[in-house]
């Protein structure tokens, strides 16, 4: 999949702008028209789309330090495209989950999950994630709920598909204490995915 370098972009962006600007004022307007809108262009798809793909690349590679500066990059989670900014929180709770910061984590799960997910695989992903978190909690109840909830789902990514099986066995086994234990080395590797794959949306970075 090929996608620009963020900070190509935004030189890109720059120089469109200002450089057609420059040029409507110096040799007239339709001289610049096709560098403003190339601009332009790019500046929609940097606003809408953000750096999602691009930090998702990152937080596989395991550079979370890098993932979190990319992810900064995105001017406005509120500006991007729905799907996109679901991808956002998930990876906002996945950099949490590695600070260790499981309260911040889990409310960015959530609000995850009141978006627009693009696929069962997703879904599956952020319930995991949330049954790991309440069983690190010692919440059963919620655990179980969060499980149970995944378990109905349409899961054909063979990653989570694992997760799903250790964290089924886990629960029969010896409850939340072997949950948290069996997920807690898995929760940053394995269950990230990047944004992509057989689905039908626009290319982030």
């Amino acid at each position: 999949m090929f996608t620009i370098n963020i900070y190509v972009k935004l030189a890109l962006i720059a120089l469109c702008l200002i450089g057609g600007t420059v040029l409507a004022f110096a040799f007239g307007f339709w001289y610049a028209f096709p560098i403003l809108i190339a601009g332009i262009v790019l500046l929609a798809s940097y606003i809408l789309l953000g750096t999602v793909n691009s930090t998702a690349q990152l937080v596989q590679e395991q550079d979370f330090e890098g993932a979190e500066k990319r992810l900064n990059l995105t001017l406005s989670p509120k500006y991007l495209y729905v799907t996109n900014r679901a991808m956002y929180y998930i990876m906002q709770g996945t950099l949490a989950m590695n600070r260790k910061d499981n309260k911040i984590a889990e409310g960015h799960f959530q609000t995850a999950l009141d978006l627009d997910l693009p696929t069962d695989n997703e879904r599956a992903m952020v319930l995991l994630q949330l049954a790991n978190i309440s069983a690190t909690k010692g919440n059963w109840t919620a655990t179980k709920k969060y499980f149970r909830d995944a378990q109905k789902l349409n899961v054909t990514e063979s990653q989570i598909k694992t997760q799903m099986d250790m964290m089924g066995q886990a629960l029969k086994q010896s409850g939340q204490q072997k949950v948290a234990s069996t997920m807690a080395g898995k929760r940053n590797r394995g269950m990230m995915m990047r944004p992509g794959g057989k689905r039908r949306r626009p290319k982030g970075r």
